[in-house]
């Protein structure tokens, strides 16, 4: 990579490492507002709380990283259009520089997300999910209080009958009046135990009772019932803790065969990259190319980058079908606008010019 290159994909990394580390850090101070504000009710230490915000990071970011990076090349090529390092380009016959600075910038930006997306965001979704299950193990611990009502979350309630030497725990009840459904736990006996996915209470011997918004009810009996802790403390598991890295996808894939939620999973990963693969092609394609105009249109290019983003996502969201295909419908359908605005955008740069026509004289 020479020189020239070098200054490019620089100024393009600035600007977007500039604006991700400015949202990054509003996200990041918003999470410990939140965070604290539950932890001071459950007890947590700062290091806890700590560690959740800064697991709950990569997740987050996902959403936002590819507009930081599309916003960042705009920034960088508009500021280029306004010190006129972008017509000396052009003019210089440099415009393959400049395509090949754009590409080195998002193929990088592109190799950083596959590695987030496989890898870091997985990893730490399991490890933050691991954290939680610690947390709601030990508030639901301490309330278990004998013949005492103790509401271990806003609108859960638990009583227990006494406890014994290894967890056990006699008479349990605990009411979850949260909507939509209203639930009641009664056992005779429970017991606090771990396995493979987290901490549950094994219940035995009892009933549980649901109850409608619209005032129907139900009970189901049970002789054993294991109740995760996170439907006591917080929303019901969201399958975070199984999180597996796609190294592990395929490498059971390869032993138990390949399954359409398995090539799903990899595709919505996969997505990430290529949308900041799309978005540096359409911002390239729309701010590339230097222009005459001295006044700065009125649409700015950062409302246009969030727009394309968006119809990308809504793409994305409401994609027809289920097979593993579908998620890529957004960056494909932004692809093919990209590519025909840089084909109107290219023509007056490639074609060739007419020699003047001379005049015989008579």
């Amino acid at each position: 990579m020479n020189r020239l290159k070098r200054y490019l994909v620089g100024q393009f990394a600035i600007e977007a490492a500039t604006l991700f580390g400015v949202a990054i850090s509003i996200i990041f101070l918003v999470q410990c507002l939140r965070v604290v504000d539950v932890g001071s009710v459950r007890g947590q230490g700062l290091l806890t709380l700590g560690a959740q915000v800064f697991l709950a990071l990569p997740s987050v970011s996902m959403a936002f990283i590819h507009i930081c990076i599309g916003i960042g090349l705009a920034r960088a090529l508009r500021t280029m259009q306004s010190t006129r390092e972008l017509h000396i380009l052009h003019v210089s016959g440099k415009l393959g520089a400049l395509a090949r600075a754009v590409a080195i910038y998002a193929v990088s930006a592109a190799l950083l997300l596959l590695l987030v997306a496989h890898v870091v965001d997985p990893a730490a979704s399991r490890e933050n999910s691991s954290i939680r299950a610690r947390i709601a193990a030990d508030l639901v611990g301490r309330s278990l209080v004998p013949n005492r009502f103790a509401e271990v979350t806003q609108g859960v309630t638990v009583t227990v009958g006494g406890r014994r030497a290894g967890g056990e725990i006699t008479s349990f009840f605990a009411d979850d009046r949260r909507e939509p459904t209203r639930r009641t736990y009664i056992a005779e006996s429970a017991t606090i135990t771990s396995d493979d996915v987290g901490y549950v209470l094994q219940l035995s011997n009892g009933v549980v009772q649901y109850r409608t918004p619209e005032g129907k009810y139900s009970e189901i009996a049970y002789d054993r019932y294991d109740l995760a802790f996170e439907r006591l403390t917080g929303e019901s598991d969201s399958g975070e803790r199984v999180a597996q890295t796609s190294l592990n996808i395929i490498a059971e894939a390869n032993a138990d065969g390949w399954t359409n939620a398995r090539l799903l999973k990899l595709s919505e990963r996969t997505v990430e990259a290529m949308r900041a693969l799309v978005i540096c092609l359409f911002v390239f394609a729309l701010a590339g190319f230097p222009s005459g105009r001295r006044r700065e249109p009125r649409l700015p290019i950062e409302i246009t980058v969030l727009g394309a983003s968006f119809f990308e996502r809504v793409l994305f969201t409401y994609s027809p079908g289920d097979g593993w295909l579908s998620p890529l419908t957004g960056v494909v359908a932004l692809a093919a606008i990209s590519l025909v605005i840089l084909v109107f955008q290219v023509r007056p740069f490639t074609r060739p010019r007419r020699e003047p026509r001379r005049r015989v004289p008579a």
